[in-house]
């Protein structure tokens, strides 16, 4: 009888640390692909621009690469760009799958700058801050000096219309989305979720979840991958990774 119990207090034990980790959840969060406001150098925030061919091509090279990885869900934001994109990495899958759109998933709101070319707005935000340049703000950002919080936050206190998001606002709204987003999909057992939302909202996630090295653009249709443990824990896994475009790319020559 005594081993019986045993057996049964193993069984037990493992089909608990089984469905622990079941519930486990990996995020795959995506950039959209390039569009015409990247290629010309113009803010790209609530504003849209289409993907160029240049964008649609990285976007089905990330579709392709990460067509092996089984999706329970999938999100973008409600911007076309990144809806695009989403749809496009979707369209390499055999099995369709839902895209469901949350507009916290939104890139940085900039304001009156929305449009303008980016170099003006970085360079009015930055002498607001004591910095003479676009050029002299990118070096502190690239060189730690400035972070993704100083940048955003002086973005907002340039803006003469006053509507620029701070750095909390964005905060706040990616927090939320992003952890109802995880809850959800462990609710429905764990799994893999396609997130393909911005640049500077991925790099405000980074920076949330304790990555403060982050000094450069992400690249259009990287991947960063996060897991979400059953303890409720986010775990940065990978940053800009463009090994899915590449396998992507390698798929199309070879088919």
């Amino acid at each position: 009888m005594k081993g019986i119990t045993q057996a049964l207090l193993f069984a037990f034990l493992l089909l608990s640390s089984w469905a622990s980790f079941a519930a486990d959840v990996e995020l795959y969060v995506v950039r959209h692909g390039k569009t015409l406001f990247n290629t010309v150098h113009r803010a790209q925030g609530w504003s849209d621009t289409p993907l160029t061919a240049e964008g649609v091509e990285v976007a089905k090279k990330a579709g392709r690469g990460l067509k092996p990885v089984d999706f329970i869900a999938a999100w973008s934001s409600d911007s076309g760009r990144a809806r695009e994109t989403a749809k496009l990495i979707l369209a390499e899958r055999d099995k369709s799958l839902p895209l469901q759109e949350r507009e916290a998933l939104r890139e940085v709101f900039f304001g009156s700058f929305e449009g303008d070319t980016n170099e003006n707005m970085l360079t009015v935000a930055g002498k607001k801050s004591g910095y003479a340049s676009s050029a002299q703000l990118m070096a502190a950002f690239n060189s730690k000096k400035v972070d993704i919080v100083e940048i955003v936050q002086m973005i907002h206190a340039a803006d003469p219309s006053g509507q620029a998001e701070s750095y909390q606002q964005v905060a706040q709204r990616v927090n939320k989305v992003i952890k109802e987003i995880a809850r959800q999909a462990q609710q429905q057992g764990g799994g893999n979720v396609l997130i393909v939302t911005h640049g500077m909202t991925i790099m405000t996630l980074l920076h949330e979840l304790g990555d403060k090295a982050k000094t450069h653009s992400l690249s259009n249709a990287s991947v960063t991958r996060i897991h979400y443990t059953d303890a409720g824990k986010f775990i940065i896994e990978a940053i800009d990774d463009l090994s899915y475009v590449k396998k992507g790319s390698q798929l199309a020559v070879t088919q």
